[in-house]
């Protein structure tokens, strides 16, 4: 049996369908390719398998595809040239028996660098570069110009971060297994989850919107300046699984934020749009930081009480006493909300007072 994506819709490069899992096809698993030209797809294999070997990058080639036959697909192209890659992989996602494997592999921004500053001289590689950081990674964030890199590439060849990639695999219904860079290109393996890829919108822009948790444990939407990659946000517990908290509290070797990113945070410049939240009477000038849902589960449960009593607040009171890790800093805030408790103005003054001379004449920083 021969299935077909709708020919209008597909590149015309793009594969189809070629076979079906069916062991009396023979002796080779169902792929995904054109075939004939030495490519993945046409690896023998055993049709018990269920291996579904692709060559195409074209996301409607999945259209016709039966849901969740495949035990495990594997991608061979460099996912950089997929034009719709959430529709790609949400694709692959519905192809696969639940707790299926996709691995495939991505060219990262970081690999992208390193490539072009060594495959020319100095001179005109860094040029060439910082040509190709406006025009890829500036114009596609930024409404005015993003026609401009949509008309110019067609969305192929696009350049994705490590955090990226990892991230829209997680947001399409993927755990991450493992990964690792081989010849300049990131190869991941994954695992579907039983639900089905998230369909929620996107933050696009400088400014970010968050999830966090305020007052009675309420959640609140919080302001700050982008300092992460793309999808960054839903890698959070994968981070927290493989790096654990350094002594800062913050996630220990965090990719997911990017070189100007860790540059604005130190100086807490990602924090001005939370003035928004304090305009909105959501946030005080001093208090504990609104934390996501996922940071507060390593809380225990009685800080978790004195924190829903208080309003969080834009300046954290652990910059009055700067504490070592993340234990000092849950006692750090515990003293705080414990004062606040009693003497609420009083404590805001003092500590303020405090986290002042501790930035000005101490060179307190963030971390």
């Amino acid at each position: 049996m021969y299935l077909e994506s709708a020919p209008e819709k597909r590149h015309p490069r793009a594969a189809y369908v070629d076979r079906l899992l069916d062991p009396s096809i023979g002796r080779r698993s169902e792929h995904v390719g054109d075939g004939g030209d030495g490519s993945l797809a046409d690896t023998p294999r055993r049709p018990s398998d269920g291996t579904l070997l692709l060559s195409t990058l074209d996301p409607w080639a999945f259209r016709d595809v039966p849901t969740g036959k495949a035990d495990r697909i594997i991608c061979a192209p460099r996912l950089n040239n997929v034009k719709h890659l959430n529709r790609y992989l949400a694709g692959i996602q519905a192809s696969l028996v639940a707790g299926g494997v996709f691995r495939g592999n991505v060219e990262t921004s970081e690999q992208r660098k390193h490539r072009i500053l060594n495959k020319y001289p100095r001179w005109f590689a860094w040029p060439y570069y910082t040509l190709d950081f406006v025009l890829k990674r500036a114009f596609p964030k930024l409404a005015a110009t993003r026609w401009i890199y949509n008309w110019l590439t067609k969305g192929r060849n696009r350049v994705i971060s490590k955090s990226e990639m990892l991230g829209r695999l997680v947001y399409c219904g993927f755990d991450i297994v493992d990964f690792s860079e081989r010849k300049n290109l990131l190869h991941f393996t994954t695992r579907k989850r039983d639900e089905r890829p998230k369909s929620d919108e996107l933050p696009r822009g400088i400014i970010v919107k968050l999830e966090r948790i305020g007052q009675d444990g309420q959640p609140i939407i919080v302001y700050k300046l982008r300092t992460m990659h793309p999808y960054a946000r839903y890698l959070q517990a994968f981070i927290y699984e493989q790096n654990d908290l350094d002594d800062n509290g913050k996630f220990h070797d965090d990719f997911r934020i990017t070189t100007w990113g860790a540059w604005l945070r130190k100086l807490w410049i990602d924090e001005l749009p939370m003035i928004i939240n304090w305009a909105k009477r959501e946030l005080k000038l001093v208090g504990v930081r609104p934390l996501s849902p996922h940071y507060l589960g390593l809380y225990p449960p009685h800080i978790l009480a004195l924190r829903f009593q208080a309003k969080p607040g834009l300046i954290p009171p652990y910059y009055a006493d700067m504490p070592a890790d993340f234990d000092e800093i849950i006692a750090s805030e515990a003293r705080y909300l414990k004062a606040y408790n009693e003497k609420p103005l009083t404590t805001d003054v003092v500590y303020l007072a405090r986290v002042l001379l501790n930035i000005l004449l101490r060179g307190a920083r963030s971390q």
